[in-house]
């Protein structure tokens, strides 16, 4: 009874230590991450905090930690082994980029079943096939950047472990798809919002979400659910001619996976998303804190943040309340739809990118590509 007994206490040191660093991590997981994260993973994490790392970067990092540790113990019944053996690194890369031909003709090629029963038992794995080659080089950039952290020297550029992984990816193309199918553009934004005509606080905070993630830029869910009070600051009204001034408000949004040492990101926000937010602020009773909260049964406004996954779902809801279908739009389509209808209101490449704060042209102007191509002069030479 004693072992047991220690190993709770373990867990439960585990998950008050994550609770020092709540705030930039997936806390609604906390139990789940005590129970795979090692002591040594959780001081990794402590330290990357620490040095300010941006929280974005952090939640992505922690994200896949996790799900290494979940994958390590399922196919090896241990945790992760600091530094990793270049036989376990391959192993991970036979586990998940396989070729779905071969594999019903030989069912112990790519992952076998009971590891990937465990993984989908825990909720790792959603999707049916092998893993998209860019998910699977990023997991390894991951763990290979841990491992640095740590003080050791991985064997992630061993020649034959690139091998592996170039080998793989050319049995099976793969074309890559959007994170979200389709762009919550300006006419699907207006039918979303066409669902929030109350003045109940699920809809005063449903079309806040919505008008600030767009107009903002095409915020990520993560930054959305991550908004506090504290990152507000009102601005001098915009003039307008023939109309009265437009309220104003600045999003310091602080480091981001795109900034460096102390440089803080600002983006504004005119008119009807102020409107819609401060309506929900003075409905809600928001001095301080968490801007958007979860609202209970009867009509409670918590005191905690929405998780992302949750500002995920209420996109969705709204989706299917429009009459849409909710599996072609999620979160992200208001990110690339902010983009596309810059693009199709003719707004200029890089004046866009100064609200959505992309710093790859390459990135933001596939967006603009996609809206226009169909429509421009090379596609009616004829």
């Amino acid at each position: 009874m004693a072992k047991p007994k220690k190993s709770l206490t373990a867990v439960e040191r585990r998950a008050e230590e994550l609770d020092t660093i709540a705030a930039v991590l997936p806390i609604e997981r906390r139990d789940e991450l005590a129970e795979l994260l090692t002591d040594q993973d959780v001081e990794t994490l402590r330290h990357l905090v620490n040095h300010g790392m941006g929280d974005n970067t952090l939640r992505a990092l922690t994200s896949d930690l996790t799900y290494l540790e979940a994958w390590g113990l399922a196919a090896t019944g241990r945790s992760l082994p600091w530094p990793a053996p270049e036989a376990l690194l391959l192993k991970f890369v036979a586990h998940h980029l396989w070729d779905p031909q071969h594999r019903e003709t030989d069912p112990d090629h790519g992952m076998p079943v009971d590891v990937d029963e465990s993984l989908r038992q825990q909720g790792f794995l959603k999707s049916v096939g092998p893993h998209a080659p860019s998910t699977v080089r990023r997991r390894l950039a991951n763990w290979s950047t841990l491992t640095r952290w740590r003080g050791f020297d991985g064997a992630f550029a061993s020649p034959a472990l690139k091998s592996a992984i170039r080998l793989a990816v050319r049995a099976v193309p793969r074309t890559r798809g959007r994170k979200s199918a389709k762009a919550v553009t300006g006419d699907v934004l207006a039918r979303l919002l066409a669902t929030c005509a109350t003045d109940s606080l699920r809809d005063l905070r449903d079309r806040a979400i919505l008008m600030v993630a767009f107009a903002s830029g095409g915020r990520r869910r993560s930054e959305i659910a991550g908004l506090r009070r504290e990152q507000l600051t009102v601005e001098p009204p915009i003039e307008v001619p023939d109309g009265p001034p437009l309220p104003s408000l600045a999003i310091h949004l602080g480091r981001t996976k795109t900034t460096t040492g102390e440089q803080d990101d600002i983006v504004y926000l005119t008119g009807r998303p102020v409107e819609a937010l401060i309506a929900w602020l003075q409905a809600a009773k928001i001095d301080n804190g968490s801007v958007f909260r979860a609202i209970g049964r009867w009509g409670n406004v918590s005191r905690r943040a929405l998780d992302p996954q949750s500002v995920n779902a209420i996109i969705k809801q709204r989706v299917e309340m429009a009459g849409l279908e909710s599996g072609e739009f999620s979160a992200h389509g208001l990110r690339s739809g902010f983009l596309t209808e810059a693009a199709i209101r003719n707004i200029p490449l890089l004046e866009a990118m100064e609200q959505s704060r992309h710093r790859s042209v390459q990135q933001a102007s596939s967006y603009y590509n996609n809206a226009t191509r169909r429509s421009g002069r090379a596609a009616r030479m004829l």
